[in-house]
């Protein structure tokens, strides 16, 4: 298209203020000009263009050129645009049926030309309508057009719509000032009571898509069209409002932060100026230099402390190393340092807090005062490593408390059961990711004294892996001679821990280390007698059962009969752990009659304890007497037993000895010495010398599916042998332990306090025990002692001599 078109064309066209209303209220003409008949038409692919529209058009040159210059050099210079929702591939090839209903009438005005681009401003003037194709074989297009007719005077429904169209756009103009432009171009051109371009133009200014705008657009009839434009606008005017909202609230925030940030840093700087407040690296250094003061540190320690200290001094806070350096610091400046807690060396205060804690347990609590006594004499209690060793549920962590507590020491607890890592006691080395101190370091951070009690909870339970041997890391720390200078691997320092006393626990000595238990002074508790058993439920475990559900003492009572049934039928075993949980058990079943009436008072007798637990799990086991039956005693982690043993003859067809009873290595060797030793000699103990040479005898030991093992069941099976031999009986009621040897000798045996408490439960009140272990019998507490008769055997003979 030449200038001279656009030049002329700019210049034809009518001034929009001069436009007037046709009589048809629908179209726009050009004072003294008709609508024409024919025109070209062009499609466009963004949105429909409506009749109230003033706006830039943009086709490419290509192939529309042609058709734009037609346009200009018509008289109207007016083209039909219509709407296409997908662009042709193809624009010479047209596919017609493609085109809507209705496009818009326009008028071209300064057509120009850029970049292989069209722009020219299209002023909309009405709906138009394809009567008939004229050219549509390639572009330009022309075809023939019908405009559509509706009345001029709106009805009122038309009006109130129309209202209803103004108030949306009202709203809309605060929330986007670019409504406002197109509002004035709109009042420009149209009055305000006009519904037909009003409708037009509040589409016009939705967000909708093509295809619902071309709806409008088609939708020729006022009031439905006003009908679906008004939902439109009133949508777009609830987008408008709510993102209005949103970036308000986003601005807000953005503000408070700006504004918050700037203060913080105007306040810094203002604090720095007047030395108020110092940087983060100022601030840890000195945080590390008053943790010291007070404390006495070793020249060694103070020395790598200084170090460290001036090497943080010098690092970039945001440096890795400066993490690490502050945290070995960190650690460092928390270890108490010659700082000593006061001990109370008060001995009557000790027995108090020992005696209020504990029932029975009188032999140990006698060596805890013993260990006492030492150190008030002398002053101070220098560490100590006391091992205490007995079955689950004597109350073992209990006592390593009432030491603390006796000497008003700070306690901590940790379980070495399961632990495989020795990092965990000596620590790791500095070098790893995430490296820590050990335990006992941790330890005295928390206690803050240099002379806590520190109990290592279940030393028999500990593991080994490739990671190391933690049993091996703890002979340093439980060796009074090494621990003067322990050696921790991440902090590098030397830290006395002679003034720490360790109490530790276990079960059983067999998996402790040989050197580590070398280490450690063995003080045993062997588990309760019924008696003793009884005062703690009555003191301990019943008022702390009925505390915890709550109930007073009052609403429930359980009597002293009912106590001693409870132990002898549901809680045999050494400790009181399973007592209480029986006990919890009766507390909780009753609470479940006391929740049904409130003001009832319960009182447990012994009737009442198979209601509550069922049928008693140990009955008063019959003690097997008769020809070569034995009983013998044993001992075992869970406390003492009685182990009956018994001998019988199979047939006299030929000699043979048979064991069964799942016996470990040392009881079968205990079995074949007795066998031959009895056998040798029988005649010296009134038997038939010829007796072994024809019998096949069969030695059982009862509860076969019970593993057994340990070297002091020799002389009981020796004496059931015998039994059998001599076809007598042997004396009622007297039970025995030792080991014996092939020439007759009774060797001493270990556990004897376990192995009475287990007589007397089964009420065996004479024993027959080896001569070497004399000794450890007259230790026992007289309670243990009182009724039981006891003979003391060196050889063989002098406990067949008992028996027979």
């Amino acid at each position: 298209m030449s200038d001279q078109h656009s030049t002329e064309a700019a210049n034809d066209y009518a001034d929009p203020e001069h436009i007037e209303h046709t009589s048809s209220g629908t179209g726009l003409a050009l004072p003294g000009q008709n609508l024409p008949d024919k025109v070209y038409i062009i499609p466009i692919h963004n949105r429909p263009f409506f009749p109230a529209q003033v706006l830039p058009v943009i086709v490419n040159e290509e192939p529309w050129a042609e058709t734009l210059e037609l346009v200009a050099k018509s008289e109207h210079h007016s083209l039909a645009l219509f709407f296409m929702d997908t662009p042709q591939e193809d624009p010479r090839h047209f596919d017609t049926s493609a085109l809507p209903l209705y496009g818009t009438l326009v008028k071209v005005h300064h057509a120009s030309r850029e970049g292989g681009k069209l722009q020219f401003v299209a002023q909309g003037l009405t709906r138009v309508r394809i009567r008939t194709w004229l050219k549509h074989h390639r572009p330009p297009y022309l075809v023939e057009v019908e405009y559509p007719h509706q009345p001029s005077e709106p009805t009122d429904e038309v009006k109130a719509y129309g209202m209803a169209l103004i108030n949306a756009i009202k709203e809309l103009l605060p929330l986007n000032p670019l409504y406002s432009e197109e509002l004035k171009n709109y009042l420009n051109r149209f009055s305000p009571n006009d519904p037909s371009p009003l409708t037009d133009f509040a589409a016009a200014l939705t967000s909708a898509t093509g295809s619902e705008l071309q709806e409008v657009l088609d939708c020729v009839p006022m009031l439905k069209r006003m009908e679906k434009v008004l939902p439109m606008l009133r949508k777009e005017v609830e987008v408008a409002r709510l993102q209005k909202e949103i970036s308000a609230e986003v601005n807000n925030k953005i503000g408070e932060h700006q504004r918050e940030f700037f203060l913080k840093e105007q306040l810094k700087v203002i604090q720095q100026e007047l030395g108020l407040t110092k940087d983060d690296r100022s601030a840890d250094l000195e945080q590390f230099k008053q943790r010291l003061e007070g404390k006495t540190l070793s020249a060694q320690a103070q020395k790598r402390i200084d170090e460290e200290m001036n090497k943080l001094s010098i690092l970039e806070t945001g440096s890795p190393e400066y993490a690490v350096t502050r945290n070995y610091l960190d650690w460092a400046t928390s270890v108490p340092w010659g700082v000593y807690g006061q001990d109370k060396l008060d001995l009557k205060h000790a027995r108090k807090v020992l005696d209020q804690h504990h029932s029975g347990l009188g032999d140990i609590k006698d060596r805890i005062l013993e260990f006492l006594a030492v150190g008030a004499y002398k002053g101070e209690i220098s560490g100590s490593i006391v091992l205490l060793v007995g079955p689950p549920g004597v109350g073992k962590t209990s006592v390593g408390k009432s030491i603390a507590e006796s000497l008003g020491r700070p306690f901590y607890r940790f379980s070495l059961g399961g632990m495989r890592d020795e990092a965990e006691i000596k620590g790791h080395r500095r070098t790893y990711i995430g490296a820590q101190p050990g335990k006992l370091v941790q330890a005295l951070k928390d206690v803050e004294v240099m002379n806590p009690v520190i109990m290592l909870d279940e030393i028999d339970k500990m593991g080994q892996s490739y990671q190391g041997d933690p049993a091996s890391a703890l002979l340093e720390t439980l060796d009074p001679e090494q621990n003067v200078e322990f050696l921790d691997h991440y902090l590098d320092l030397r830290l006395d821990l002679s003034k720490v006393l360790f109490v530790c626990t276990a079960n059983t000595l067999d998996s402790i280390p040989g050197p580590l238990l070398d280490r450690m002074e063995v003080i045993r508790l062997s588990g309760y007698i019924t008696e003793e058993k009884v005062a703690i439920a009555k003191r301990h475990l019943w008022p702390k059962q009925l505390a915890k559900a709550g109930v007073s003492k009052g609403s429930l009572s359980i009597n002293d009969s009912a106590l001693k049934a409870l132990i002898d039928g549901y809680a045999r075993e050494a400790g009181v752990r399973q007592l209480e949980k029986q006990l919890g058990k009766l507390v909780r079943k009753a609470v479940m009659k006391l929740i049904d009436d409130p003001k009832a008072v319960i009182k447990l007798g012994p009737k009442d304890l198979e209601a509550s637990l069922g049928k008693p799990v140990f009955r008063n086991e019959q003690v097997l007497s008769g020809i070569g039956v034995i009983t013998g005693l044993a001992w075992t982690s869970m406390g003492g037993a009685t182990l009956p043993i018994e001998a019988t003859r199979i047939h006299t067809l030929n000699r043979g000895f048979k064991l069964t009873g799942q016996l470990g290595d040392v009881m079968k060797e205990s079995a074949e010495i007795a066998h031959s030793y009895v056998s040798s000699h029988l005649k010296q103990f009134g038997g038939d010398p010829k007796f072994f040479d024809e019998a096949f005898v069969h030695l059982h030991v009862p509860e076969g599916a019970t593993p057994k093992d340990g070297p002091s069941a020799g002389v009981t099976m020796a004496s059931a042998l015998l039994s059998l031999a001599r076809n007598q009986a042997p004396k009622k009621g007297v039970a025995m332990t030792g080991e014996l040897t092939l020439t007759g000798h009774v060797l001493p045996i270990g556990g004897v306090r376990e192995k009475v408490i287990a007589a007397r439960r089964q009420k065996i009140n004479e024993l027959i025990l080896p001569e070497a272990n004399r000794g450890n019998f007259e230790e026992l507490p007289d309670y243990l002692k009182e009724g039981v008769t006891v003979h003391f055997a060196k050889r063989f003979a002098d406990v067949a001599k008992v028996l027979f």
